[in-house]
């Protein structure tokens, strides 16, 4: 089983990611960042060189070979947490993720603007880093919008939507595991 975790940024995605890996046995965790974070390492000061890792598609199929082999590899369910609110580039990575034969689960981790902002606002990434952790709450704020578009142009349209705008995380991974145990039978 393959469990994406998509949704605004700073709606809870680690938070539920952390819960599912210690609900579902034999899981493992998949960083799409990481690989973006070395693209953006090698990639540095080169005259192709992308502001964002996303627009790069070696990014998407790497973040699907990694995936897949995960899959394989760990013999459990793979769990992604990772923003995507390009559709195309969501297309790019989750059709050929749906085809391997396990199930494959889009869930979309959504809360409403004042609950969201709330949560950006409190969040420390970084604890006894100031700086660090305000900037990845000015970069959450930055992309609220972002999410906003996708959430009403795509995305709650192809996803199972966990509003989790009045649930604590507690709540949310159950929700998270209703939902998966539900259709995976």
């Amino acid at each position: 089983m393959i469990v994406w975790i998509n949704g605004a940024f700073g709606a809870g995605k680690s938070t539920l990611a952390a819960g599912l890996h210690t609900a579902l046995s034999q899981s493992v965790l998949a960083d799409p960042e990481d690989i973006g974070a070395l693209l953006r390492q090698s990639m540095a000061g080169h005259y192709q060189q992308l502001r964002d890792y996303q627009d790069y598609p070696a990014w998407r199929r790497l973040t699907v070979y990694l995936i897949t082999e995960l899959h394989q590899l760990a013999g459990g369910p793979v769990i992604v947490p990772m923003t995507v609110l390009n559709q195309a580039y969501a297309r790019d990575m989750f059709t050929p993720l749906s085809r391997l034969g396990t199930a494959f689960h889009h869930l979309v981790l959504h809360a409403d603007p004042g609950p969201l902002t709330a949560r950006i606002n409190t969040s420390l990434e970084y604890p006894g880093d100031g700086p660090r952790s305000e900037a990845v709450r000015s970069h959450r704020r930055r992309r609220t919008p972002d999410y906003e578009h996708a959430a009403t142009a795509w995305l709650h349209t192809v996803a199972h939507v966990i509003d989790t705008s009045t649930l604590t995380p507690g709540q949310t991974l159950q929700a998270a595991l209703a939902h998966i145990f539900h259709t995976s039978t």
